[in-house]
């Protein structure tokens, strides 16, 4: 058995492998992107400290970001590169703060957005393979195939996105569903009058001023009132009761990924929907999976996404005998854009706990 700095140095020669240029991103970054791009039940878990002039930093909780920022940052959107990391990163829970360490790699601007997720998929197993997890468990997800059931299904436009935000919560998903079967029972106020938008910032800006709200130091009354007609719209717009029967059929979906492809493929048939183009690539890289790890169960969850919002194709994550995650990531193409690259870029990564794999290997 190798001792653990050796294995240590086999995992450091694969985050520097050729044509990989390692970096390590600054332990201490600005907290506002990750409430922005990751979402604010990650961002609870952010170590976060007040500089004099006021901005929040954080200790770093992961690398994919600050290492795409610094991509975006040099102006190399769209030329390929691949990065290798290893370091330090910090969270904290309910018992308090904790230090991990993560490997990982990040493929961004690749020709071939499928041979790099492919290349992602290797770069997990073999760094597992280091530690001797020769059969990991395996679970895919499909953002992208739930943004085309989504994208297909019927409803009213303006709720699309709020229940996109919801994929990969999912007990924040059933309470929006649930909510939205209700509505259909609810009986509307019909004592309630439309209000028209300049009225009500009048109304707004007057009650402010009466209670001594400065508009300067918080919302102003425009925003108030866009919020209220936003939420009278939403109120209004229902989403069909066999609409909701189907995001609930779906996302109940979970099983062997050959079958559950298949049973989605199914259920696009009867309902429609041309889902063709995620099916297959989910299909393609089942099949890279299982050529890697030809021993291990790969399994499909119709409602998996990591509790990253960034995430927009094919999610995955390799568990332990004990279901500890163990490496995770997939494709995340629209960061490049939300992070300021004004052309499409592709992106693929993961991350490797290696805390977590020794502590596998422990005797």
């Amino acid at each position: 058995m190798r001792p653990p700095h050796e294995r240590r140095t086999a995992l450091t020669h694969l985050v520097e492998a050729e044509g990989v240029a390692r970096v390590n991103p600054p332990m201490l970054l600005e907290a506002n992107q990750y409430f922005e791009l990751a979402g604010e039940e990650f961002g609870r878990s952010l170590l976060m400290t007040l500089a004099n002039d006021g901005v929040e930093y954080c200790l770093r909780p992961e690398f994919t970001i600050p290492i795409v920022a610094q991509y975006v940052a040099q102006g190399l959107a769209g030329s390929p590169v691949a990065y290798g990391y290893m370091g330090q990163v910090f969270r904290q829970d309910a018992e308090g703060p904790h230090e991990y360490v993560q490997a990982g790699v990040e493929l961004l601007g690749q020709l071939d957005p499928e041979q790099a997720l492919d290349e992602v998929l290797t770069f997990a197993r073999r760094a597992l393979s280091v530690y001797r997890m020769m059969t990991p468990a395996i679970r895919l997800g499909g953002v992208g195939l739930f943004e085309s059931v989504l994208a297909h299904a019927d409803m009213p436009d303006v709720w699309r996105p709020r229940i996109r935000a919801r994929f990969g919560h999912k007990d924040a998903m059933t309470r929006l569903l649930d909510r939205l079967a209700d509505s259909h029972t609810d009986k509307p106020d019909a004592s309630a009058e439309p209000i028209d938008r300049e009225s009500l910032i009048d109304y707004v800006s007057e009650q402010m001023a009466t209670a001594g709200f400065n508009p300067a130091e918080g919302r102003h009354p425009e925003e108030v009132a866009e919020r209220y007609h936003e939420k009278q719209a939403l109120a209004a717009a229902h989403v069909p009761l066999p609409t909701i029967d189907l995001l609930r059929l779906y996302m109940s979906i979970e099983g062997n990924a050959s079958e559950v492809l298949d049973e989605i493929e199914d259920l696009a048939e009867v309902y429609k929907f041309d889902l063709s183009e995620p099916l297959t690539a989910l299909r393609h890289h089942r099949a890279t999976l299982k050529a890697l790890a030809p021993q291990s169960i790969v399994t499909f969850d119709a409602g998996f996404s990591p509790r990253l919002e960034y995430y927009t194709g094919i999610v995955f994550e390799m568990l332990g005998d004990d279901g500890a995650i163990l490496a995770s990531g997939g494709q995340y193409d629209r960061l490049l854009q939300r992070l300021g690259s004004s052309v499409p870029v592709t992106a693929a990564g993961c991350a490797v706990w290696v805390d977590r794999v020794e502590q596998e290997m422990a005797p």
